[in-house]
């Protein structure tokens, strides 16, 4: 009996320490590649290479050329572009997807099915599949270099698997409370906005997350419909800046990076306490 407690005890350690060692593989493989960006950033010169990721005679410089150097005098337009568009799409995919979400999960109507197959179908789908299709559309409407033509691409591309996690969410919210505000006399308007949409803060943050940062992560479709430096996002912005403009100018490039970084950060920290409860949510099979 002993020997069995102590080769339990063995194996529990064993999967105890392998378990740490893969966290810290991982966590090295996430923060190793940040902090570089960062030391690069504040590296003189323009090299990325160093030799250590703490520079020697670190420098703002790079953050000043970004507003100040002739040629990236955009920058800071790149930047308002940015957030205007994350935002806009973030609030409009909040609505749109619990909208959608809240009829698929507490009406059932004709087309519900295939419009939840459809929605999965999607899924499979990236978006920069179409990129020919969205450029001939913009042409089409003339909205060559319009922030609202991408503002709807991203708020559609963002519906099919956020109605999924969404709609999961309601249907774990218990039909009872509906039924006992109908009796009070609520309308279904007024059930959603007063009981459901409260009780849904975890999962409503997961979308807001998930619609601010799309946006800033693209490159491919803001590419296409957006032509003029003027109009350019961040991604767009930065690999012209670099490209074009700056040659090997890879420091600046870092600059540039860290500071999209932050309002990533602080509407995490903002949403963090709803943020891991609803990752964890939204499993229900409806």
């Amino acid at each position: 009996m002993a020997k069995k407690t102590v080769s339990i005890k063995k194996q529990r350690t064993i999967r105890m320490t392998l378990t740490y060692l893969l966290l810290l593989i991982v966590c090295t493989l996430i923060i190793y590649p940040l902090v570089w960006t960062i030391g690069a950033s504040f590296n003189p010169g323009n090299s990325l290479v160093s030799t250590s990721i703490i520079p020697d005679n670190p420098t703002v410089g790079h953050y000043k050329d970004l507003f100040q150097q002739e040629g990236t005098l955009y920058y800071g337009k790149w930047y308002m572009n940015s957030m205007k568009i994350s935002i806009l799409t973030m609030v409009f995919s909040i609505l749109c997807v619990s909208y959608t979400a809240y009829a698929f999960s507490r009406f059932r109507f004709k087309g519900r099915k295939n419009g939840l197959m459809l929605f999965l179908l999607l899924q499979m789908i990236p978006q920069f599949s179409a990129l020919i299709a969205i450029f001939v559309l913009a042409q089409m409407l003339g909205l060559i270099n319009s922030h609202w033509l991408l503002i709807f691409i991203y708020v559609g591309g963002q519906i099919p698997m956020n109605t999924y996690l969404m709609k999961g969410y309601i249907d774990s919210i218990p039909l009872d409370l509906d039924e006992s505000a109908k009796i009070d006399g609520a309308s279904n308007t007024r059930i959603f906005w007063r009981i459901l949409m409260p009780l849904s803060r975890p999962m409503l943050a997961v979308v807001a997350m998930n619609g601010f940062t799309a946006p800033l992560g693209d490159f491919a479709i803001s590419s296409v419909i957006l032509r003029n430096p003027e109009y350019y996002t961040l991604p767009i912005g930065l690999y012209k800046l670099v490209s074009d403009k700056m040659g090997a100018s890879y420091t600046t490039f870092a600059a540039g990076a860290i500071l999209i970084s932050i309002p990533v950060a602080i509407v995490f920290v903002a949403l963090q306490k709803h943020f891991v409860s609803g990752l964890t949510a939204g499993g229900t099979k409806g």
